[in-house]
């Protein structure tokens, strides 16, 4: 797995084995070892400035390291937030195409079924002239017996008689031409109404079906562009709250470097003023003690001088003194 090393730490470079090293316990725990172990690495005198600063630096590091790495995982789960956007769209675009496509190959089909009804229509249309043909055949019959049966009354009528008979053979003969043709003319029309409705109908199915594929089209490119704005304005802000936290960072990085320095200051001021006051004690205690033995020996040599007044020698006169200052001589001291 190649690596980019950073500072106290290295991540992955592809966005998928850093999201397998970020939900890998077992990668985190080594992530949190590797810094610890180059931080703890560092050694510095802690008495001098250079020493401490050492230790400071590398306590900054550590957390720069924290923040970068964070900032890793946080674009990392940005990405992967906009993954299920993109399967939605994709998803889509595949409904989409598929139903098309169905349309498409079943339109031998459509095309067969919409043969079979204008087939099926014509059938309707033919077996109407059959009946008329039919009724037209009865009507033939009928018309033929009564003429036979007005045939037979002719022969006892007169010439009157016949004339009207032919006017009313030529009469049916008539209507029955007229009823055949109307019959026909009717079943035509309705025939022909019938697969004009239905050519109507295919073509406003056909209409309704490409009105939905290009609203659905238009849909889906809305949604695209909808998609892709709503993409950048995450990314953006992301990049816009990257910015802000690696300036808030830096400008915490900072605050903690200055009070890092002015704590050094302090401490050495304080380290300085120990050191006064101490100086000054010993000198103090010098002084002391200087002042008292002054005073002692003032008061001895007041002594000595009393002794030799009282007849013993000087010698004698400062080995008494330094003999009774020392506490060798019993029941007797010298009040200072």
């Amino acid at each position: 797995m190649e690596s980019t090393e950073l500072q106290l730490y290295s991540l992955p470079e592809s966005s998928t084995d850093l999201e397998a090293a970020f939900i890998n316990e077992d990668y985190t725990d080594r992530l949190i070892e590797e810094v610890r172990s180059k931080a703890k690495s560092v050694v510095g005198d802690l008495n001098t400035v250079k020493g401490r600063k050492a230790y400071i630096s590398m306590a900054a590091t550590v957390r720069s390291s924290k923040v970068a790495i964070d900032d890793a995982g946080k674009t990392l789960v940005a990405e992967m937030k906009k993954r299920p956007a993109l399967v939605d769209a994709s998803r889509r675009k595949i409904r989409e195409a598929l139903d098309e496509l169905a349309i498409e190959i079943r339109q031998p089909v459509t095309d067969w079924e919409s043969e079979q009804e204008r087939i099926k229509a014509e059938g309707k249309f033919n077996a109407d002239h059959a009946e008329a043909l039919e009724m037209n055949a009865a009507f033939d019959k009928e018309l033929a017996d009564r003429i036979e049966s007005d045939h037979e009354i002719a022969l006892l009528m007169n010439d009157k008689f016949d004339r009207d008979r032919a006017e009313a053979a030529r009469i049916a003969e008539q209507q029955r031409i007229e009823y055949e043709q109307r019959i026909a003319c009717e079943a035509e029309e309705r025939a022909k109404r019938e697969a004009e409705e239905k050519a109507q109908r295919e073509r406003e199915e056909s209409a309704r079906r490409e009105a939905e594929l290009k609203a659905k089209a238009e849909q889906a490119e809305r949604d695209r562009i909808a998609e892709k704005e709503r993409a950048e304005r995450e990314a953006k802000a992301q990049q816009e709250r990257a910015e802000r936290l690696a300036r808030e960072a830096a400008e915490k990085a900072e605050r903690e470097k200055q009070e890092a320095i002015e704590a050094e200051r302090r401490k050495a001021q304080e380290a300085e003023q120990r050191r006064l006051a101490e100086e000054k004690r010993i000198k103090d205690e010098a002084a002391a003690r200087a002042a008292n033995h002054e005073h002692k020996r003032q008061i001895n040599a007041a002594a000595v001088t009393d002794l030799i007044s009282a007849g013993l020698t000087e010698e004698c006169a400062q080995a008494c003194i330094r003999a009774i200052a020392k506490g060798h001589v019993s029941s007797v001291s010298i009040t200072y």
